[in-house]
């Protein structure tokens, strides 16, 4: 079975790869000719674990391929997925839909024999039944299709996501579609992960509604978190004890500086559009939308607040700029409002990400750049992290405070324990739990 790929980005690469993986023959396509060249020349432009050395794989044992001729590979193709961008309409919070409109169309002119048409990217509900309109009309007598295959890939896990997910979504009403994507997945099912066949509008409401209610749960936190901060409680233990109920479980209950990335802030709120648009508002996503903004922008004024009242004319490091661990991507990264917004109130930033730093540093403005920590602590009234980086968990924190002018630390993400802190020269201030000055180093 031969697959094609349209979009070679995030999801689409992923895709190729971990279906070329299972032993299909794959070709992703891209309209960026450098994109292909780098692909062609197994350099991967984004950062994502485990990603590198499977495409690497699957490229040299002659299973997946890079093009940016669409026609012909398209035209062999038995199911072809589209995988391109759905970001937010400029100045707008609805899905912008004009790459996946224009790839339906370019697919329908390639069309030569039954196919199966998928839709990877998250799209709104009733995509789907768009799409089957506008191939029919720019190819009237085309055998094909139509399914959504929303994908559940978490940025930094993506991989491991896709070849051993919780569950396969297939929204198809159509017999010969379902057979082809059951054989597409047939080495998931065989290790019994569920496939849930459903509706093709079902399945667009699945991706919205399991990254809003993820959302929700990234903001409940953090609410909680402040409320703990008021009334003397850990946020830590609080989580667990909540988290424990089988119920509730443990992920996604971690406080932190807000969700960013690619996906929840934009697909919450295209879902909250959507709804609107159908007479049924989400009251609570609406809430989640604007809670997550205030708690970014609240993050600089809790440096402030608890540097005197002022950092004018003062010098903060800030420990990780991508919006969370184990990738390089900046959409919408807390850092990208929370820098600015310190540089605003009159302090010099210096930054340091163990990967993400080339990606982010055009988006700043007279921003200076570490090669490591400890040399980004050097003469800083303090420290800010922001990003989860596992790298941050085992610095030296004694010597990360000799480096510093004034030894005090906001973590926003409570990467440290208190045993982690008490024996050293910090002030430290995180999220929901109590602040803990230092011992001064001494054992």
């Amino acid at each position: 079975m031969k697959i094609a790929i349209i979009g070679a980005g995030y999801v689409g690469l992923v895709t190729g790869a971990c279906f070329s993986e299972f032993g299909f023959d794959v070709t992703c396509i891209d309209k960026e000719p450098e994109k292909i060249s780098r692909l062609n020349a197994n350099d991967i432009p984004i950062f994502e674990p485990g990603l590198d050395s499977l495409v690497a794989k699957n490229v040299a044992d002659g299973r997946l391929h890079f093009t940016t001729e669409l026609a012909q590979t398209v035209g062999e193709a038995d199911v072809v997925f589209i995988a391109v961008g759905t970001p937010s309409r400029r100045g707008e919070d609805t899905a912008d839909m004009a790459f996946v409109h224009a790839a339906a169309a370019d697919i329908a002119r390639a069309l030569n024999g039954f196919t199966v048409i998928v839709t990877k990217s998250t799209v709104p509900v009733g995509t789907a039944r768009v799409l089957e309109t506008i191939i029919l009309e720019a190819n009237p007598d085309a055998d094909f299709e139509i399914a959504s295959n929303p994908e559940f890939l978490r940025e930094g896990c993506a991989v491991t996501d896709f070849l051993t997910p919780d569950r396969v979504v297939i929204g198809t009403e159509a017999v010969r579609a379902q057979e082809k994507l059951s054989a597409l997945y047939q080495p998931l099912s065989q290790r019994n992960i569920p496939i849930v066949f459903t509706s093709l509008e079902s399945a667009e409401v699945i991706k919205y509604a399991a990254n809003a209610y993820l959302a929700m749960r990234i903001g409940f936190v953090n609410e909680l978190s402040d409320f703990c901060d008021a009334v003397g409680a850990d946020i830590s233990t609080v989580a667990n004890g909540m988290g424990l109920d089988h119920r509730i479980g443990l992920h996604y209950l971690q406080p932190g500086p807000g969700f960013g990335g690619s996906c929840f802030p934009k697909d919450t709120r295209a879902l909250a559009q959507t709804a609107k648009a159908a007479g049924t508002p989400t009251r609570i996503i609406e809430a989640v939308i604007k809670s997550n903004e205030d708690r970014k922008n609240s993050l600089a004024q809790r440096v402030i607040s608890r540097s005197g009242g002022s950092i004018e004319g003062k010098r903060f490091g800030i420990l990780g700029v991508a919006f969370k661990a184990d990738t390089d991507d900046m959409r919408e990264a807390p850092a990208l409002t929370v820098i600015p917004a310190l540089q605003e109130a009159g302090a010099t930033i210096i930054a340091y990400d163990p990967v993400a730093q080339s990606t982010a540093a055009p988006m700043f403005e007279n921003v200076e750049w570490a090669e490591d920590a400890y040399s980004l602590a050097k003469d800083c009234d303090g420290v800010i992290v922001l990003t989860e980086w596992n790298a941050f968990r085992g610095l030296d924190l004694n010597r990360l405070a000799e480096n510093m002018k004034t030894p005090i630390m906001f973590d926003f993400r409570n990467i440290y324990a208190g045993h982690d802190i008490v024996n050293t020269a910090f002030i430290y201030h995180s999220v929901g739990r109590a602040d803990i000055i230092g011992q001064g180093g001494k054992n």
